[in-house]
């Protein structure tokens, strides 16, 4: 078995394949605010000021901007005793430097004769006195918070030389009573919005590579049911309804294919099926419980879950199929494979004396390490930058969604009002 008493509310992939059915909890949530709790190191100093006319705005752009960069563990707010200053502004750059800034970000909104709202911003570099530029976007209320991200997006790319994610977006599932609700939100957890409600169990949400679908398990039809969702248009198509159980979609990088878990011939077992359906293809005979596939991001292998061994291992596998390779073998009990972007991290779930925590493999090395104090990690799912990983836990007596850097250093709970939350999927860069 892939799932044990010891971890009742975990409801990973192989609920569809194992049979289990869904818990009731309380009322969940969908709105999160965000708290930073951790020390980093060689992070860098930044100071942001409230920006002009944002007092009189539906969000304080400032605030979403300092708490995305500081979620990122890479940087630091430096308290400023400021004024708003805008993009216009030119600032006292030496009383930057004394507060011990590295850079400043001023800008300002104003209302249109449209009704949208005019977002400006400009970001200095307070050690060389140089302007790093800065944009405007025109923005509808409801989408302050997206021009804030991008905001957040610029300084990061600037300041690191790597893309942002933090206009980039989440998937996770709650239950509230008897109703499962599938939401897609901002990376930072706010602003979901519902893709999807029903009153059977939905599991194992996945984005395409280009953001535009969701393949999940829905069962509504009383059996596990593979489906793809159109985010944009909310439109949906049946996947994978054979005979059995189907399971845990996952998106090939170029989208043209998902690997899916089976039950088809009697055990469960992976397969790969055409983005547009049609016949399953079966990677492996063998008579183990095999579920939870990964793409690796080159494409040409897939990490999985296995009993073959006698517990559940991470193995992996040709994307053609053949014959796997174990990949972990420090722990006894481990889940839920998560990939980073650039092939060299793993992140999975091991139990640990009862316990579930995540850890965070180099793949090159063979090196692991555990990267929470928590004890009932779930779904470790890659930024696109592979800098963070979000996870469901359970902190404080609730359970949360978390993110976390690759050392464990920088972790922010977006934190809701309770309920049952989990199976986050982190999406891929917006294009």
């Amino acid at each position: 078995m892939l799932m044990t008493p010891a971890h009742p509310w975990r409801r990973r992939r192989v609920l569809g394949l194992l049979g289990a059915t869904a818990a009731a909890s309380p009322a969940a949530w969908a709105q999160f605010r965000v708290e930073v709790t951790g020390v980093g190191l060689r992070q860098l100093p930044f100071a942001i000021a409230p920006f002009r006319g944002e007092a009189d705005a539906p969000q304080k752009i400032s605030q979403i901007v300092q708490a995305d960069l500081e979620r990122s563990g890479q940087f630091r707010a430096v308290a400023l005793r400021s004024t708003p200053m805008d993009e216009t502004t030119r600032p006292d750059l030496a009383a930057m430097r004394q507060a011990g800034a590295d850079s400043l970000v001023v800008g300002s909104l104003s209302r249109l004769a449209d009704g949208r709202w005019d977002v400006r911003f400009r970001l200095w570099d307070v050690v060389r006195g140089q302007d790093l530029g800065g944009e405007s976007y025109a923005m509808t209320a409801g989408d302050l918070r997206l021009a804030a991200h991008r905001i957040a997006d610029f300084i990061y790319e600037k300041l690191t030389g790597e893309r942002g994610i933090f206009s980039t977006r989440i998937a996770y599932v709650t239950q509230a009573g008897t109703r499962y609700n599938l939401w897609v939100a901002d990376a930072d957890g706010e602003n979901a919005q519902s893709a999807l409600a029903s009153g059977e169990p939905i599991i194992s949400p996945a984005w395409s590579a280009n953001g535009a679908q969701l393949a999940y398990v829905s069962f509504e039809s009383r059996k596990p049911v593979v489906y793809v969702h159109e985010v944009a248009s909310g439109r949906r198509r049946l996947l994978a309804n054979f005979k059995g159980s189907n399971s845990a979609p996952a998106w090939s990088p170029d989208g043209r294919s998902l690997a899916v878990t089976l039950s088809r011939e009697g055990g469960s077992q992976l397969y790969t099926i055409d983005a547009a359906g049609g016949e399953p293809r079966r990677l492996m005979q063998s008579s183990s419980i095999d579920t939870e596939p990964v793409f690796a991001p080159d494409g040409r292998s897939i990490y999985f879950v296995s009993d073959r061994g006698g517990a559940p291992q991470i193995y992996r596998v040709a994307a053609t199929g053949g014959t796997p390779e174990r990949v972990t073998f420090t722990g006894s009990y481990n889940i839920a494979p998560a990939i980073s972007r650039d092939g060299r991290w793993l992140a999975y779930v091991s139990r640990v004396s009862g316990s579930f925590k995540l850890h965070v493999m180099e793949l090159p090395s063979g090196t692991a390490t555990a990267i929470t104090d928590t004890t009932a990690d779930e779904s470790p799912s890659f930024a696109p930058n592979g800098r963070l990983i979000v996870y469901a836990t359970r902190q404080g007596g609730r359970e949360a969604l978390m993110t976390t850097t690759l050392d464990g250093k920088i972790k922010a709970r977006l934190a809701g009002q309770g309920g049952d939350i989990r199976e986050p999927d982190w999406g891929p860069y917006q294009r």
